[in-house]
């Protein structure tokens, strides 16, 4: 099972990505800006979902439609 970014570039654990569309984060008043960098990313058991932490979030879970590789 792959996981794969908005562009279908292959994904692995601690792989760096970036976003590339604005993100609300639910429960929060913080917005991810598109072009922000996530380093080390976990794989989930949900091939549409990578774990990470952002500078003001921990714990977060993004999807992969909105990320590419780095």
């Amino acid at each position: 099972m792959d996981v794969k970014d908005s562009n279908g570039a292959i994904l692995k654990d601690g792989d760096s990505v970036t976003i590339i569309k604005d993100l609300k984060v639910k429960g929060t008043s913080v917005t991810l800006k598109r072009g922000t960098r996530v380093k080390s990313i976990r794989l989930t058991d949900d091939p549409d979902e990578v774990e990470c932490s952002v500078d003001k979030v921990k714990g977060l879970v993004l999807r992969t439609e909105f990320l590419k590789k780095a």
